[in-house]
């Protein structure tokens, strides 16, 4: 069990990567291209993680499965109409919302015997679950059937989720990414995804269930706890657990990495969604 993040932190180098302005990678394909040479780097060290902050306006990030909906064209054609950029992602899940009031971060964490399968997801759990204790003690983990990218780590307060938690592991490190929606509301974020799911005709897909999106499962942290939460206030808290840090972005042999693994989306992208 990885739930004792502060044990697991401890004696570690923190790096923080900071691309909470949207304008510093412009397209979230980028936002996995770094993740991806952050865990090639922080996995030549036993004693580093990485924490980095990324915020996307208007985006749908899709899974691969997604990306072979029946009629996927019209679908993202649907996005693109509300003015939402698509982008298909290179770790697991589905559909999910991103914009400016949803705050995604990563923990970029060295591979190791102690990281089992669900250790990342547990120690992000944890950590979450203490960075908002002084608003709620009611942050569970467990799949909310009728939520878009639905999962075991969903994390949901009475029910109603508000974050996802996926993983991804290269080379010698492992990306554990979650996206936090803060403000707004969670219902009409559902409804799109709903909708996109019937443009794509996910329904008439006899070899795979898509999910069938119940609006009402969703809700941002906002709604949730009654009180103001955003992008601003929540890294707040993550720096403020996390202690001693140093902010650090990519350089050296990283802005290499960074531009195969770039291109690489670029690549899966065009052949998804070509």
């Amino acid at each position: 069990m990885m739930k004792d993040w502060q044990q697991f932190f401890k004696d570690k180098k923190v790096r923080i990567v900071d691309h909470r302005d949207p304008e510093i990678l412009g397209t979230a394909m980028a936002s996995f291209a770094v993740d991806d040479t952050l865990c090639e780097s922080v996995g030549r060290s036993a004693d580093q993680v990485a924490c980095r902050f990324w915020v996307h306006d208007n985006t749908v990030v899709l899974g691969i499965l997604d990306s072979r909906l029946p009629d996927v064209d019209n679908a993202v054609l649907f996005l693109q109409e509300k003015g939402f950029d698509v982008v298909v992602r290179n770790s697991g899940g589905l559909a999910v919302v991103l914009d400016q009031d949803v705050l995604n971060f990563s923990f970029i964490l060295p591979d190791s015997k102690e990281m089992g399968i669900h250790s990342g997801y547990e120690l992000m759990t944890a950590f979450v679950q203490d960075m908002y204790r002084d608003v709620t003690d009611g942050i569970e983990a467990f799949e909310v059937v009728g939520s878009y990218c639905p999962g075991d780590y969903d994390l949901s307060i009475g029910g109603k989720k508000f974050a996802g938690i996926s993983q991804r592991r290269v080379k010698k490190g492992i990306a554990v990414q979650i996206y936090l929606c803060l403000r707004g509301s969670g219902v009409e974020r559902a409804e799109m995804v709903r909708d996109f799911y019937r443009e794509g005709r996910a329904s008439e897909v006899e070899r795979f269930d898509y999910p069938e999106v119940v609006p009402d499962t969703m809700r941002s942290l906002s709604e949730l706890v009654g009180v103001e939460m955003t992008v601003e206030n929540s890294i707040v808290r993550v720096l403020k657990m996390l202690g001693d840090v140093v902010f650090e972005d990519l350089s050296g042999d990283e802005l290499t990495i960074f531009e195969k693994r770039m291109q690489q989306m670029i690549d899966r992208n065009q052949k998804a969604l070509k």
